[in-house]
């Protein structure tokens, strides 16, 4: 993960960096109950389609383990203001938790809950697989939530409480990006010079976690491909492109709502940049074959 920085004189690895990124995620928090939210009733059909995504058990036990993690962390951090933006952010996460839970004991959703695992070794290590995981989950996830709310998937009320969560988990990108580039500026010169590859091993770890998941999910959804099954509820007839398309232009418009001084995850804007390029180029010369081949 390559890291860029907007309109910003700000030295990365600062006390000046360290209170911006700290101060900008205290300020753009929202305070709400996920048990007072305006959940709507939902009719016979909609129901259906909510009880028939097969991951909500998965979603919950995700937003419960990331709420330990973070809160386990945080108790490890002795500077005062890291330690109160890291808090914040466990209660957050915390929040999420609930708020799945809330929603499946409304809707009556088949997610039964699993007992966490042991999260007590290497905490530092379990925090950065954690926060370049939500980079990745997140990434694919705004492609998949505009898909949803174009096609309707579910009444625009419920998705509405999504984006709450979707605002929220592009805050705490931005917060750990930052964190991640201002730690390891502070460990000196040669950590920082090493953040690309240090960031890549992370990435390269949470991919395999993200196939390993889907795996697990495919044995459990009737051998059927975890990603695919999941982008065809909202879109017939599959199209990568426009996924890859819809990922790129969502990330884009949810970070460009943060302010330009902070940094941003570029790695995965990056790699889906060059795909796009790649797609049309091979599309382009796709279209002119047969006109080549009349031609001649």
């Amino acid at each position: 993960m390559q890291l860029i920085k907007r309109a910003s004189t700000m030295k990365i690895g600062s006390q000046e960096h360290r209170d911006a990124f700290c101060r900008h995620f205290e300020q753009t928090y929202t305070e709400y109950d996920p048990h007072t939210l305006p959940w709507p009733e939902l009719d016979e059909a909609a129901l259906q389609r909510l009880r028939t995504v097969p991951f909500w058990a998965e979603v919950f036990y995700t937003e419960r383990r990331a709420g330990a993690i973070v809160a386990a962390f945080t108790e490890t951090v002795s500077d005062p203001v890291l330690k109160e933006a890291l808090a914040l952010q466990g209660r957050e996460e915390a929040r999420h938790a609930d708020l799945i839970r809330v929603m499946i004991d409304k809707y009556g959703l088949d997610a039964p809950e699993r007992p966490l695992e042991d999260i007590s070794d290497n905490i530092d290590r379990r925090f950065k697989d954690f926060g370049f995981g939500e980079c990745l989950d997140s990434f694919l996830g705004f492609g998949l939530f505009k898909i949803a709310w174009q096609s309707e998937f579910l009444p625009k009320e419920m998705l509405q409480i999504f984006e709450t969560l979707m605002y929220e988990e592009t805050r705490h990108i931005v917060f750990f990006v930052n964190w991640m580039a201002y730690t390891e500026a502070q460990r000196g010169w040669l950590s920082r010079t090493l953040l690309p590859v240090t960031s890549f091993h992370y990435y390269t770890r949470a991919l395999r976690r993200m196939m390993g998941l889907a795996q697990r999910s495919k044995e459990m959804n009737d051998g059927k491909n975890f990603a695919a099954t999941q982008v065809s509820m909202f879109l017939d007839g599959f199209n990568f492109r426009r996924f890859l398309e819809d990922c790129y232009s969502e990330n884009s418009r949810r970070m460009g709502a943060f302010d330009p001084e902070l940094l941003r995850p570029s790695f995965l804007p990056q790699l889906a940049e060059t795909a796009l390029k790649a797609l049309r180029l091979w599309n382009t010369r796709s279209n002119l074959a047969p006109d080549s081949a009349t031609s001649s």
